[in-house]
């Protein structure tokens, strides 16, 4: 167990091959020319799989990266998506991790025993989960299908405004409190995802909506890929009350690798130590106990600290955990255990 395999939280794989950013050949994916996620790099660095989301970009989606380099930043919110558009989006790239399966690159799991049999025979196990509700339409149709489709895990928000709630703004230093909670679409949306034992994800949800969903969910609250607000003041981490909450549910947050909200400073620096991700995983450990933490890297959507460059890189983390004295035990909790725990919990 000194070499666990890793289970993530969350990446985005799927939007750079509808993209064309990535091909999903021979050549790209299947390959060793994706990203920072494909079948080569994925073997080199012990990656099992994790949640493939389904994101709907802006059309003239910008760089953001010049801005947040900056002592602070307050970048504006992305204009609302229609939902036609989104769907259509959605289902593309749905479309995409289907075919993806009928290549035999990987397998899309719909239970925790799906996952621990596709970490057992070696194919990548793959959840697929949603960024932001765009695509779901009020009377819950869209869900309805992609849940039948494999869509296990959804986030009601990325940070555009959804009309189910407020995401929040990539603003340094802030704190996630940035606007009004979740519309009675998005009560009734939660209700929903706990009665299809569907996954809702809390990261970039502003903390009103936060708040809201912790009230009326029934399943754990999870955050795949945030980070700890204490040590970077970010608006996209989360406070130590979240923090408490999430462990007084039996929840989970997977650890963000991007830089931006790993520093202190906010800045998205790719020269960015790796004890950096080790410091959040320790106030995390601390906030929510060891069985509650886990990884979540945002590979292919997000820039990562350069030691780790992609999913080759894997194991400079785990050395780096070794190092600081994570025992075997821990160790595998965090890179999967933890994982499927929360959602063998949620799923069933």
């Amino acid at each position: 167990m000194e070499h666990p395999l890793i289970f993530d939280g969350h990446n985005d794989l799927l939007l750079q091959i509808q993209s064309g950013n990535v091909a999903d050949g021979r050549d790209g994916f299947l390959g060793s020319g994706g990203h920072h996620i494909d079948l080569f790099k994925a073997q080199k660095g012990g990656f099992a799989g994790g949640m493939f989301a389904i994101f709907v970009p802006d059309e003239a989606s910008a760089s953001f990266m010049e801005e947040m380099m900056a002592e602070s930043y307050d970048l504006p919110l992305p204009s609302a998506l229609d939902w036609p558009r989104s769907a259509q989006v959605a289902l593309a790239q749905a479309a995409i991790l289907r075919r993806l399966e009928r290549q035999g690159a990987l397998k899309i799991c719909r239970t925790a025993a799906d996952i621990r049999g596709s970490m057992q025979s070696g194919i990548m196990a793959a959840v697929m989960h949603m960024e932001g509700a765009e695509a779901i339409d009020p009377d819950f149709h869209t869900l309805e299908v992609l849940h039948s489709a494999g869509l296990r895990s959804l986030g009601l928000v990325w940070s555009r405004p959804t009309i189910y709630g407020n995401g929040v703004p990539f603003r340094f230093p802030s704190n996630p409190d940035t606007g009004p909670g979740l519309t009675p679409e998005g009560i009734r949306l939660v209700k929903k995802c706990n009665e299809l034992s569907i996954l809702i994800d809390l990261s970039h949800l502003n903390e009103a909506g936060f708040w809201d969903v912790a009230s009326r969910s029934s399943k754990p609250l999870v955050a795949t890929h945030s980070n700890a607000h204490a040590l970077c003041p970010h608006s996209r981490n989360l406070t130590d009350r979240q923090l408490h909450a999430i462990r007084d549910s039996d929840g989970m947050v997977g650890l963000n690798f991007a830089v931006a909200f790993l520093r202190e400073d906010g800045r998205m620096d790719a020269d960015t130590p790796v004890a950096k991700m080790i410091e959040h995983l320790v106030y995390l450990i601390d906030e929510l106990g060891e069985d509650r933490v886990g990884l979540g890297s945002d590979f292919d959507g997000a820039t990562v600290p350069a030691a780790i460059h992609d999913v080759s890189g894997l194991p400079v983390l785990r050395e780096a955990m070794k190092a600081h004295g994570f025992d075997n035990q821990l160790m595998a909790k965090l890179c999967h255990g933890n994982w499927l725990r929360v959602l063998e919990e949620t799923w069933t």
